[in-house]
């Protein structure tokens, strides 16, 4: 039973002691499940962090290799060039005294990534709930939409960790409702996808990310911290994320990275929407059919396939006030 005095994604995760907060669809994502974990991890439950990696993993020393396809990457683990979230998440953490291990999955398909999630919920005595969390929305897009964003890393995420029925919890988390415009999303199908998931029972409602919290707080700084260690690479989601928080509006410029496009930062952008992982899955139109890739280019191929087969998109439909 859900009550209007806690959200219901506490909710749902009362009673569970043991949680994996996940990055869903690369690069900067686990940040976006930092202020979660956090309060998670100050109700008294013992949380986990991991994340779909753009980063050169096979570069890695074998000490780091917990599992075939399963990473622990901590505040001194080397790697060739100079892009590593995982590894600057790792070393806030470390500044702060908290636990700085954060786990990292190669970019794979469906078969080996879910093989690399059981591998890694062994290896930490399992968990009670999963957490996919990203940056944006377009993990809520189901397929028949007139642009999906890059929906590749999402659904090898999606896919994966709805396969995994021995967790009692897998809930997916969204932050930056509007960043994936630059990449085609139309948000009020986004709107529209949620209310589909709402009507099945599958919606778990939205909460802001308060500047004042000290789950805010700590975002902002991990945030900032990140930026300063990818200057030529930093995330324009949580860019834009974090300069909601803090109150900003419009066309905030923080990296040259968005010179040439203009930005639309707004306090939508620092609410939290939240979803069951099942009910999300079982709406999404392609997802099956991702059951056996290995490689992410095969999911690139499903997609594209799938896409060609769709009789009429859905036309995105512009906001009425």
């Amino acid at each position: 039973m859900f009550s209007l005095c806690e959200p219901a994604f506490f909710t749902r995760l009362r009673e569970a002691r043991r949680v994996l907060v996940a990055g869903a669809g690369g690069g900067f994502d686990v940040y976006a499940g930092l202020p979660l974990a956090l309060a998670l991890r100050s109700a008294g439950k013992e949380v986990h962090l991991a994340n779909l990696s753009f980063a050169d993993l096979y570069g890695l020393g074998p000490d780091t290799w917990i599992a075939e396809d399963v990473a622990a990457v901590r505040a001194d683990t080397p790697l060739r060039g100079d892009y590593f979230p995982e590894r600057s998440l790792a070393r806030w953490l470390r500044s702060q005294g908290l636990p700085d291990t954060v786990y990292a999955f190669p970019l794979t398909g469906v078969v080996p990534l879910r093989a690399a999630y059981r591998a890694l919920l062994a290896h930490l005595g399992g968990v009670d709930a999963i957490v996919l969390v990203d940056g944006g929305t377009d993990i809520l897009m189901r397929g028949d939409e007139h642009g999906l964003g890059t929906p590749e890393e999402d659904m090898a995420s999606l896919a994966a960790v709805a396969g995994l029925g021995e967790v009692p919890h897998r809930l997916v988390v969204c932050l930056g409702f509007g960043v994936d415009a630059h990449h085609g999303v139309n948000h009020a199908l986004v709107l529209e996808n949620l209310a589909a998931l709402d009507r099945a029972g599958g919606y778990l409602g939205a909460f802001s990310l308060p500047r004042e919290s000290p789950e805010g707080a700590a975002y902002l700084d991990a945030v900032a911290h990140a930026q300063r260690r990818h200057p030529s690479r930093p995330s324009i989601v949580h860019g834009s994320v974090a300069a909601a928080v803090r109150g900003d509006f419009g066309d905030v410029r923080f990296t040259e990275r968005t010179r040439g496009s203009e930005l639309f930062v707004n306090p939508l952008m620092a609410l939290y929407f939240c979803v069951d992982l099942p009910a999300l899955a079982r709406a999404n139109l392609y997802l099956a059919r991702l059951e056996d890739t290995v490689l992410m280019r095969q999911i690139s191929t499903v997609i594209a396939e799938f896409r060609d087969e769709v009789p009429r998109q859905r036309p995105p439909r512009a906001f009425p006030h």
